[in-house]
């Protein structure tokens, strides 16, 4: 009997059909070596758009779960990646996020990076997906980070501090000792704190050798700092989901900072109420 490897692969959306699909037909297209499996597990959280509805007619085989509506990103991969352990035992778990576009030998990469740092360290980690900004480009968008730059791609596997939750490997043994993502967040911040969580424990975080995904990124000042948004959505978003989430952000950095935690805290305030002076920094 030929053993199988299954890779769960786990994405949630809202009101992007387009683009999830896009998404989908990538994945589906993208090299699988010989003795893995894919089964894909995707949260439709409450959108308005017939996203849900497009992926089963599209991708029967793909398990569709319905969310609240307001689970966002963190929350509605954690509901993907519940279900997807509740329903079998997987090998691997690749999280995608359904504007991420990978390249057929994306998953052929990110396992031979898993092996090549298991045999670099003997110790198991996690490998986030080199992202170009447009296809036939090679400028970054997502991927692994140090404190301060994105790590760019050269040919040789990179370990990383920080990883963007764009498309991520994780191996069994990394969630068996982690778990899912944190519920203490509800939207962004969940990948990051995956990955420092990882290096605590002993893992290692690394990123591609070379760019083998597309992902258009988030460019401009972020509308809770950006001067040109009047004062009272600035300081709105300071807390919503799609801002800063201070509340959130505040727990993320007490965890892994200890007492700066404060020093970023007065940052925050300083750029949401003094943005001009921030964004010239910028």
């Amino acid at each position: 009997m030929i053993t199988k490897f299954k890779i769960a692969v786990l994405l949630t959306c809202h009101n992007r059909r387009d683009k999830t699909l896009n998404c989908l037909n990538a994945l589906f297209a993208a090299k699988v070596p010989p003795g893995f499996i894919l089964e894909v597990f995707l949260v439709d959280d409450g959108s308005a758009d017939g996203t849900g509805e497009a992926v089963k007619n599209n991708f029967p085989k793909v398990t569709v779960i319905t969310g609240t509506g307001n689970l966002y990103w963190n929350q509605g991969m954690r509901l993907a990646w519940q279900t997807a352990t509740q329903t079998a035992d997987y090998d691997f778990f690749l999280w995608l996020n359904d504007d991420t576009l990978l390249d057929r030998n994306a998953i052929t990469e990110m396992l031979d990076c898993l092996e090549e740092g298991f045999q670099m360290s003997n110790t198991s980690g996690l490998v986030t997906a080199a992202c170009r900004s447009e296809a036939g480009k090679t400028k970054f968008s997502y991927g692994g980070r140090t404190e301060s730059q994105p790590l760019i791609p050269n040919g040789d596997l990179q370990t990383c501090k920080y990883i963007n939750g764009n498309a991520v490997l994780v191996p069994v043994e990394v969630y068996k000792a982690l778990g899912n993502l944190s519920p203490d967040y509800t939207h962004g911040m969940g990948d990051y704190d995956y990955g420092l969580r990882a290096i605590q424990k002993g893992f290692n975080c690394y990123t591609t050798k070379s760019f083998v995904a597309t992902c258009a990124p988030n460019e401009g000042i972020p509308d809770w700092c950006n001067p040109n948004v009047p004062f009272s959505k600035r300081w709105a978003l300071l807390y919503s989901p799609l801002g800063l989430n201070l509340k959130e952000y505040l727990l993320f950095r007490k965890k892994f900072w200890g007492n700066k935690w404060r020093e970023y805290a007065l940052k925050a305030y300083l750029k949401v109420i003094f943005p001009g002076i921030y964004a010239k920094l910028k």
